[in-house]
């Protein structure tokens, strides 16, 4: 059983409470398109690990009629890296010992118009304490009006708090969001941060002003978007796409690696997976 501290119970507390209205915004436009469809939750824990791991969490799941498949999921998780991937990690080299909470968020759409979305917020401890993660836009069909208001609200929230942070974390989502072997970014950008160190309650500000700019937006695109009619072909388009954007998650994302190599739930791991590919 984990024991958590005053700042790692504000973090997972700001997390949980994130996931929750997220969800509830979510359910709600699947009402107003006229579906019933709603969240599956499924809790799994950890705490009999063999390998001494604590924790667990919960995997959000809706499939409906806008949302084709959208997970929401939150963990908060403790034990130690294995030797070889401690070294990789920020600050446990020394220590292999970890902490770690936070939100992750895929949504794939129905309507190949709507674009797809990635957010992820988390707080992790090692030695360190840090913050990380950020939001990016995966539209099949790209559209200008959509990728600029979802980067002017991203740039707003930096802004609240740092004139560098936007600047800094759109070039780092630029450069992180790109798949080598096919030579092009997975979508439209938006921004990426991590090892945030510093004063705890300013850094936890950034990130709930992060999650409250995507919680703002990203429905506000969903509706522009979600009944505007669709070509087969622009289909077949959203499902080709669909398949760069698999092969970052398994290739290069370093939170499916984390998970992986922590023990976490296989089915909350994957869950970015789409549910219906083609590859070409």
């Amino acid at each position: 059983m984990l024991t958590l501290d005053h700042e790692q119970q504000a973090a997972r507390t700001w997390f949980e409470s994130l996931r929750d209205r997220i969800c509830a915004s979510f359910e709600a436009i699947e009402r107003d398109m006229g579906s019933d469809a709603r969240f599956e939750y499924t809790p799994w824990n950890r705490d009999n690990d063999p390998l001494g791991h604590g924790g667990g969490g919960v995997q959000g799941v809706m499939k409906g009629k806008v949302f084709e498949k959208v997970g929401v999921n939150v963990s908060t998780v403790g034990g130690a890296f294995a030797p070889e991937f401690a070294k990789t990690i920020h600050g446990a080299g020394d220590s292999p010992e970890f902490f770690a909470t936070g939100i992750s968020l895929v949504a794939h759409m129905a309507n190949p118009h709507v674009p797809a979305v990635h957010m992820n917020t988390r707080f992790l401890c090692t030695t360190k304490r840090w913050f990380g993660g950020g939001a990016d836009l995966n539209p099949p069909i790209p559209y200008g009006e959509d990728t600029d208001d979802f980067h002017a609200r991203l740039k707003q929230a930096c802004n609240a708090h740092d004139s560098d942070y936007y600047p800094r974390f759109a070039k780092w989502a630029d450069e992180y969001f790109y798949i080598p072997h096919r030579q092009c970014h997975r979508g439209v950008g938006g921004i990426f941060y991590d090892h945030l160190e510093g004063d705890f309650a300013t850094n936890l500000a950034f990130t709930r002003d992060v999650g409250e700019a995507f919680l703002d937006i990203f429905p506000q695109l969903v509706r522009r978007r979600m009944e505007m009619p669709f070509t087969a072909e622009e289909k077949h388009r959203q499902l080709v796409w669909r398949g760069r954007y698999a092969e970052f998650n398994l290739v290069y994302d370093r939170g499916t690696l984390f998970g992986l190599k922590t023990g976490g739930n296989i089915d909350a791991i994957l869950m970015s997976l789409p549910p219906e590919v083609v590859w070409e």
